[in-house]
Order: structure tokens, then C-alpha cells, then sequence
């Protein structure tokens, strides 16, 4: 452009000179000097600037015929692709790399969805921004007539993103939460499912084998059927028995098997402050002084020896 403003300011540049710019004649904005060879002269901007538009306009033109194309190529590929589940010989299970890819893998499987969504969420809180993201795909699955089933942990109950995620929601949805649950799963129709195959979560395993599938939708339904409604409307609530909830009854039993309070914080997916206030209010209710004596405490009371079934209290 230095170049090209000389030329149009001087009325001229000399060939040498221009040779570090090829473009400028390359895209017509220099032209011979008919008179002198060594010397380029300047293609006024109003006659330049409409030609290299054009060009822009066909190259455009060019690609979206490529484009066109391509699709064309590739709708075979994506109908053959789209019915690998039911050739023998594709792949059951598949690794998937990348945020990205395991996003939009899910994504397409919601959307071939026509039954339902099976979900396990471990740990407490979940960001806004993620539930946010994920709530258009899901209504559009309940709109479709589509169910969703979800099981979180306790902790999740005291989570405004998460309640009000599921208050937006409108269909037949329902949530359950445990103390424990598995390590996160996404299961569609009962023919696919996803779940993490590092820690970090950077990488997946997309599952269509019948008897994996098979496994872990008995899996989601025997820890489904132990867990706690988490919203009134489906059964939710709060019961005690002998003043100890279901929370303080399940870190009993991790403190008689001589975790620390870490561990059974990250076992329940709480912070450690609130497994100590837990351990807290569970020591008053015993009428314990010391840790030694509350484990001693807890043995008497009998406590571990209740039907799991006849205490469904949350925090």
C-alpha cells in the first residue's frame, strides 16, 4: 500500500523498486510504462477497486460451488455413517478426543433421540455457563416427548444453578440425589452411552455394545431406585430419624471406616467445612466430647445397623 500510494502520489515507480511487491502487479494496481519498460504507472483506485471486487465475487461464487458439492459427495456418507450402529462390523466402542468431539458427539445423540436421557452427574455445584448451554437441547429433547432422568449428589440440592435449571425445564423430567454415585454417564435410548475415560474428562468412550449398555442402564436403575427425589413434586423430603439425617448417617459410616474428613469430603462431593459442621452437629446429637468417643458413639447407637431403605432424609 506505501508502495502503491507513492506511485499514485509520484505518477510513477520504477520497476526495481517494485519488485519487493509483486502483488501490485499481480492484482493490476501497477501497469507498464508504454513508453518506458523500466518504469510502472498507477491504475487509478476507481478503476482498480471494481475489478478486484469481481474477483472477490467469483472466488466466492467458486466456493460455494465447491460447497455444494461437497454435500453432495458427502450425504451418502453421512446417511451410511448415521446406520454404523446396525453394521456388524462398526465399531462399539468408540474413543473420542477433545471437548469438541465428545460435545458434539453427545449432541448428536440427543438429537437422534426419541425416548430418553439417562444422566449421572457426580460432584456438588455445576456452573451457570454450562447448564445455561446445555438447557435449549435439553427442552428440545422433553418437547419431543422425550423423558430425562438425572441423578446428582446430595450437595446439588444447595445449588441455585442447578435448581433453577430444572425449574425452567418443562416435561417429564425428574431428579434424584445419593451421598455416592458413579462416575459421570450420558445414556441415550438405551443404545448409546458416554462416559469419561481420563480424569481431566478430555477424552470419552462412545458405548453401543448391547451388553455394556445393558450393564450400565442396571446400574442407573438400582442407584435410581435408592436415591431421593430432590423436588417435592416427586416425592422429595427431608425426614430424620433420631434427629441424624441420611448425610450425617452416611459420613458415620465413612468416619467408623477411618477416612479423614478430606476424603469424605471428596467422596460426597462437599468442601471440608461442611463434612466437619455434619460431624459436628452429628457428635451433639450423640452426646459425643471427642472423635474417639463419637466413633464409640456411633457403634452403640446402633445407628449403622438401620435399614438404609427406612432413612431417605437429604442434608
Amino acid at each position: 500500500m506505501r508502495l502503491y500510494t507513492r506511485a499514485l502520489r509520484e505518477g510513477r515507480v520504477s520497476r526495481a523498486d517494485a519488485e519487493p511487491a509483486p502483488c501490485l502487479e499481480a492484482h493490476a494496481l501497477l501497469r507498464p510504462d508504454l513508453e518506458d519498460q523500466q518504469w510502472l504507472r498507477p491504475v487509478p483506485p476507481a478503476v482498480a477497486l471494481p475489478k478486484l471486487l469481481r474477483t472477490v465475487e467469483e472466488d466466492i461464487a467458486l466456493r460455494r460451488t465447491q460447497e455444494a458439492r461437497l454435500a453432495e459427495s458427502f450425504a451418502p456418507l453421512m446417511a451410511l455413517d448415521a446406520e454404523r450402529a446396525a453394521i456388524p462390523d462398526a465399531p462399539m466402542i468408540s474413543i473420542l478426543l477433545g471437548f469438541q468431539r465428545i460435545n458434539d458427539a453427545i449432541g448428536e445423540a440427543i438429537t437422534a433421540s426419541s425416548e430418553e436421557l439417562l444422566t449421572i452427574q457426580p460432584g456438588g455445584h455445576r456452573p451457570a455457563p454450562l447448564l445455561a448451554s446445555a438447557l435449549p437441547r435439553e427442552q428440545e429433547l422433553l418437547t419431543r416427548g422425550c423423558r430425562m432422568r438425572t441423578l446428582y449428589q446430595h450437595t446439588s440440592r444447595h445449588s441455585p444453578a442447578v435448581l433453577g435449571h430444572y425449574e425452567q425445564l418443562d416435561g417429564d423430567v425428574q431428579v434424584r440425589t445419593l451421598d455416592e454415585v458413579t462416575e459421570r454417564l450420558i445414556m441415550l435410548d438405551r443404545t448409546v452411552a458416554f462416559i469419561p475415560a481420563n480424569q481431566d474428562r478430555t477424552v470419552a468412550l462412545e458405548i453401543r455394545h448391547p451388553a455394556l449398555i445393558t450393564y450400565l442402564a442396571t446400574t442407573f436403575e438400582r442407584l435410581w431406585r435408592l436415591a431421593t427425589p430432590m423436588f417435592p413434586q416427586d416425592g422429595g423430603a427431608e425426614p430424620t430419624t433420631g434427629g441424624i439425617t441420611t448425610r450425617q448417617r452416611t459420613i458415620a459410616t465413612l468416619l467408623i471406616e477411618g477416612h479423614t474428613d478430606a476424603v469424605i469430603a471428596e467422596r460426597l462431593g462437599m468442601n471440608i467445612r461442611t463434612v466437619r459442621v455434619h460431624i459436628a452437629k452429628l457428635a451433639a446429637t450423640l452426646g459425643s466430647d471427642s472423635r474417639a468417643q463419637l466413633g464409640y458413639l456411633i457403634g452403640q447407637s446402633g445407628l449403622l445397623t438401620q435399614d438404609p431403605a427406612a432413612v431417605m432424609g437429604t442434608e
